[in-house]
């Protein structure tokens, strides 16, 4: 099959012919029919977040079962499915509380190894040289994905573009009905409107928010989450984004301030325009150990929350990701 592979990092990811891999216990191989490009695989192709090379990238796809490894059931050859970047093992101490977001043996075994949950790849150049799997390692014509992660897709929703329901939009919906817990009459604030900001937005008017604020430094963006229902866009390349969000909601802040980029400045950004008692979300992934600037003083005595949001819980989240999409809630075109 054909795989895009990444040798070094600061290197272009090129095309290369590789074996077919095989599922194995309690695994799944799947038809890539699409698969999101994240800033996640931009992260590792620039070496600002480290795993092992070579490897294949790629992390959120759709497609359909072409193989059952031994102990599969409940699924036949030509089923539709996407898969979520965060493939729960279902089995470690996290998974069994149902936080299986913070799987213990995918970050371990995947995000640390580059393996699958038993310690090995499934992928391989044709001289055997073992390449490293992000997540599924989607980026391939054929992906092995554990059987926890693979989840019916209907007919309604186009298969390719579905690929975007097991990170951008998944990510999106962890962080705005899992971590926020965004309910009627909120007032946001999101901080980068690219896929995953976008889905904030998108999703934080589907919770029920009365007042949805997106700020880029990209109109073209700021036209984009005005259509999937941003009541007011911020551009920050020409005015203070701060000051323009708190001008917005009168004086007072948001009562949720998403951050989806990772970059110091942007949280520092959002964390000020959140109101006393407000929640602040990061959902950007920083580069290296890039570390932002937080007032002390001002979290402690204005009572602020600040929160991580790395995506949503696997089995329980996705279809309910999917659900939406298919009902309408989430335009997958946009």
């Amino acid at each position: 099959m054909r795989a895009v592979v990444l040798e070094r990092a600061g290197e272009n990811p090129r095309v290369e012919e590789i074996p077919r891999p095989r599922p194995l216990a309690g695994e799944v191989l799947v038809r890539v029919h699409g698969c999101g490009v994240c800033h996640s695989d931009l992260h590792v192709i620039k070496g600002e977040v480290p795993f092992p090379l070579p490897c294949v990238l790629g992390h959120e796809i759709a497609g359909t079962i072409e193989e059952l490894g031994p102990g599969v059931s409940g699924w036949e050859a030509g089923d539709r499915v996407a898969c979520a970047f965060i493939m729960p093992c279902g089995g470690c101490r996290q998974c069994v509380r149902g936080r299986d977001d913070l799987c213990e043996t995918f970050f371990a075994s995947n995000r640390l190894r580059g393996t699958l949950y038993d310690g090995t790849t499934r992928l391989a150049r044709a001289d055997g040289t073992p390449l490293a799997m992000y997540s599924m390692a989607g980026l391939a014509e054929y992906a092995v994905v554990p059987a926890t992660d693979v989840f019916a897709v209907p007919e309604t929703i186009e298969l390719a573009s579905a690929a975007v329901l097991g990170c951008a939009v998944f990510t999106a919906y962890g962080a705005v009905a899992r971590t926020a817990a965004v309910t009627v009459g909120d007032r946001v604030a999101v901080v980068a409107a690219g896929g995953v900001g976008l889905n904030i937005v998108a999703l934080a008017r589907v919770f029920g928010a009365s007042q949805v604020i997106a700020v880029d430094v990209s109109a073209e963006k700021l036209a984009t989450a005005r259509a999937l229902g941003a009541t007011d866009v911020v551009d920050a390349s020409v005015e203070d984004p701060v000051a323009r969000v708190r001008e917005l909601t009168g004086g007072d802040g948001v009562d949720v301030a998403f951050e989806a980029l990772g970059r110091p400045r942007t949280l520092e950004a959002a964390f000020k325009m959140a109101r006393d008692g407000g929640s602040v979300v990061a959902v950007g992934i920083g580069a290296g150990a890039a570390a932002a600037e937080i007032e002390i003083t001002h979290l402690v005595r204005r009572a602020i929350r600040l929160l991580g949001s790395y995506g949503a819980r696997t089995r329980a989240d996705m279809p309910r990701v999917i659900a939406l999409a298919a009902a309408g809630a989430i335009d997958l075109g946009a």
